[in-house]
């Protein structure tokens, strides 16, 4: 949708004239493109689905949505905005106690883990208009009937896709059911994955759906052609590749479950953090090989076209095919696997001399010619291996012990703790758990949850590779 440049002034929008008085002091002088985009069905309330990234100006356009709504005389909680982490719910409430100063008497309320519960009680009980907070928290007070959303008409999830990849699927369901089924939803999000389709058909009504492209982004794939020598030098292609491209996640493709064991061998004997995903993986350990690449805390996963089979991985970077398919259309299938999440994606195969006539018949079935590349040189070999950005921690606990996503990321952001934004991904099975957190904060990471308590008791935790 092209809005006319006329109509990015804020005062072209059906706004409480105390909010753009307030703008206007605050020196906002036009709209953002979200916000001409999603203001209009925002203030006609609409539930509205926004993509779009951090520093487009996204909570302004929630917020004053939410505020314009308002009725401050009814002295109770009527918005709702759940986020991530602590560190971002401080900043929404710090925005729209900024954007609120033109209306007098505005309650915000932060309820969020890593701080004291008794506080937050004690503020609940002198009542807000708008709280904001953190899934697990939130859930929390409304267990014990600390806040009550009966009179809610304002739902917004911000980054709502960062909650899901934290585990916070659960907690928000749970959430929702605490408030009435008419109220306007507002969900953002970065990325749009399947997993927020299917929350946003559970919890929306028609939404009006906007995106705001990403003008650096691409959604085009690069898929370059390597010729080797021969088989044995297949490997240090690959290497010669990682080095290059450095790519934070590379899913490699064999045919065979034996040349996947020994690509993966071969990689992390030279420093790699790889590993195999075959059909002789025993269930536990494909899904702690799973887990800790899209973590982020294995770089690479060297698969057979079976295993890889239903992997959900939203953004990979890279795709290498260590030997060509061995069907047309699984060759198709395979690189159509990066690229994803409007990130441009690289795709590389290698052949030999004797491997011509398949590339021959792979164009012709595509109707295109593939570029062909030269490898890089093989000084790179001597550079130092990358590190993945994260590092993957077991605990030794699940849904049976009553440990959920709010209580890890409490313990980790506690007292002498970790900041919210260093955390990744969060899983939690029946008996187990895993977390991600950025490798500069792995070790405090690893020594707070082995330390300390999780639900009152302590957990065996330990560190996987990565």
């Amino acid at each position: 949708m092209r809005i006319p440049l006329s109509e990015y002034d804020f005062s072209s929008l059906d706004l409480n004239p105390a909010l753009v008085d307030n703008l206007a002091s605050l020196g906002y002088s036009e709209m953002t493109p979200i916000q001409a985009q999603a203001l209009p069905s925002i203030l006609a309330s609409k539930d509205v689905i926004a993509k779009a990234k951090t520093g487009s100006g996204k909570t302004a356009t929630f917020s004053l949505g939410l505020l314009n709504k308002l009725d401050v005389k009814r002295f109770r909680v009527q918005t709702l905005v759940l986020c991530p982490t602590r560190e971002l719910a401080d900043q929404v409430a710090a925005e729209i106690r900024k954007l609120a100063r033109g209306i007098h008497n505005i309650k915000v309320l932060t309820l969020c883990g890593g701080v004291a519960f008794g506080p937050q009680v004690g503020s609940l009980e002198h009542g807000a208009h708008i709280i904001v907070g953190t899934p697990g928290r939130v859930e929390d007070h409304l267990r014990k009937a600390n806040l009550n959303l009966d009179n809610l008409t304002t739902l917004i999830l911000d980054e709502a896709d960062r909650m899901l990849d934290m585990g916070f699927q659960q907690a928000l369901d749970d959430i929702v059911g605490y408030m009435p089924r008419q109220r306007q939803t507002m969900l953002f999000s970065a990325t749009y994955p399947e997993k927020i389709d299917k929350i946003a058909q559970r919890i929306m009504r028609s939404p009006v759906t906007v995106e705001v492209q990403d003008s650096h982004s691409s959604q085009s794939i690069v898929e370059t052609l390597y010729q080797i020598d021969n088989d044995q030098s297949r490997i240090e292609a690959v290497r010669l590749l990682l080095q290059a491209h450095q790519p934070e996640t590379t899913l490699i493709f064999c045919n065979t479950k034996i040349e996947t064991d020994r690509v993966a061998n071969e990689l992390r004997a030279v420093g790699y953090e790889a590993s195999a995903l075959h059909g002789d993986l025993e269930q536990k350990d494909r899904d702690q090989t799973l887990a800790c690449f899209a973590n982020r805390s294995v770089s690479v996963l060297v698969a057979t076209d079976v295993a890889a089979r239903g992997l959900d991985i939203d953004a990979l970077d890279m795709v290498i095919n260590y030997q060509m398919a061995q069907e047309l259309e699984v060759h198709t299938h395979r690189i159509g696997r990066t690229g994803r999440a409007g990130a441009q994606g690289i795709a590389c195969s290698l052949y030999t001399q004797k491997e011509t006539y398949k590339i021959d018949l792979l164009e012709d079935y595509l109707e295109q010619k593939f570029n062909r590349g030269d490898l890089p040189h093989l000084e790179l070999l001597r550079e130092p291996v990358f590190y993945p950005p994260m590092v993957t921690i077991h605990i030794g606990g699940g849904k049976k012990q009553k440990l959920r996503p709010g209580d890890i990321v409490g313990a980790l952001t506690g007292a002498d703790g970790i900041p919210g934004t260093e955390i990744g991904k969060i899983q939690v099975g029946d008996h187990w758990a895993y977390v991600a957190v950025t490798r500069k904060h792995g070790k405090t990471a690893f020594k707070k949850l082995s330390e300390g308590k999780l639900k009152g008791r302590s957990f065996r935790v330990r560190r996987l590779r990565g």
